[in-house]
């Protein structure tokens, strides 16, 4: 790549993300950084009118006192190019990435300046996956045209037109200024609803034969049909159950635990055919026949095991938490009394 006219090959990221929401939507909005953030902007100079909005977009955010830094504003002849972009990457707070089909290519076939600075974003990446540090900024056509695929799934700012630019800055602004709506105060669970019993509630006392999940029957409209074309297994099929109530996750797995490695079990029975999902249980790979002889002591005994072992977890659980409170309270207790022995007016 050739410095000063030849640049145009360079492409530079910056850093975003999007909400689609301006300020003055705002309700509540965390303290703003005290800070000034910075950003570097990461484009493909595919052509002069790009390069112009870019400027533009950038001198928009230095006005509204974010630090963006713009290789048009940076380089000059001699200096070198590697190291302005590594540092550019490594030390600025935020990569606004300018996305576009030609930045997508670029990016994707790791051409010229832009996939110089892919490698070293994705690798920053993989170092820490969860980061917020590289933002894709929609400047033309569309997710799936213009943004790398590095960067594809993550949220994007749409200023791909004069209308979204003029809604969707205000969201720039946002995500820089970590400014960000907070949650409604929770209100109370309606009436018609606080007669379900939680998991909270059955730890604190010991668990009735309501808490107690059971099988109600079977779910006849949803039995599925079998193949029956010939072959070994084709003439089973899946066969759920009603649930009395919908349960946990962890008495889904102990339920199908139970279940693989019953404690009786006939020379029917078939591991790995069970599942929880919702309310419901199923057993894919069997037929209704089959569950009246032989599955349906095996499910009550699952069923059973399942209650047993998720409640003594919740009492476990329940007397745990029940120990550190009273050795909080003991502590709390100790600390007052010594300290109001301690006088440190005597001689």
């Amino acid at each position: 790549m050739a410095v000063g006219g030849k640049l145009a090959a360079i492409s530079y990221f910056c850093k975003c993300r999007s909400s689609f929401l301006q300020f003055d939507r705002y309700k509540i909005l965390q303290p703003a950084m005290q800070a000034t953030p910075k950003v570097f902007i990461s484009y493909a100079w595919e052509s002069e009118e790009l390069k112009e909005w870019v400027k533009s977009f950038a001198t928009e955010l230095r006005n509204n006192g974010i630090d963006a830094i713009l290789d048009q504003w940076e380089l000059a002849p001699g200096k070198q190019v590697p190291q302005f972009m590594e540092s550019a990457i490594r030390d600025n707070q935020f990569v606004f990435v300018i996305c576009t089909p030609t930045y997508q290519s670029k990016s994707n076939e790791r051409i010229g300046g832009v996939g110089y600075e892919n490698n070293m974003m994705t690798a920053e990446l993989l170092n820490n996956p969860h980061t917020l540090k590289f933002i894709p900024i929609l400047k033309s056509g569309d997710s799936s045209s213009s943004i790398p695929t590095w960067l594809s799934g993550r949220y994007y700012i749409d200023l791909s037109t004069p209308e979204h630019y003029k809604v969707n800055f205000e969201d720039v602004l946002a995500t820089v200024f970590n400014a960000r709506i907070v949650a409604p105060k929770l209100g109370a669970v309606p009436e018609r609803f606080r007669h379900s019993t939680s998991v909270n509630q059955i730890a604190t006392r010991s668990p009735s034969s309501e808490d107690k999940i059971r099988i109600v029957g079977i779910v006849a409209d949803e039995v599925t049909q079998p193949l029956n074309d010939g072959t070994a297994g084709s003439a089973l099929y899946k066969v759920p159950f009603q649930l009395s109530r919908r349960p946990e996750y962890e008495w889904n797995v102990l339920f199908v635990q139970a279940f693989d490695y019953p404690s009786e079990f006939s020379t029917m029975h078939r591991s790995g055919i069970a599942s929880v999902s919702g309310d419901k249980i199923y057993l894919d790979g069997t037929t209704v026949e089959e569950v009246e002889q032989y599955h349906k002591r095996t499910l009550k005994l699952a069923v059973e095991k399942a209650n047993q072992k998720y409640f003594e977890t919740l009492n476990a659980r329940r007397h745990k938490e029940e120990q550190a409170a009273l050795l909080r309270e003991q502590h709390k207790a100790n600390v007052a009394e010594v300290s109001k022995r301690l006088n440190f007016d005597d001689e």
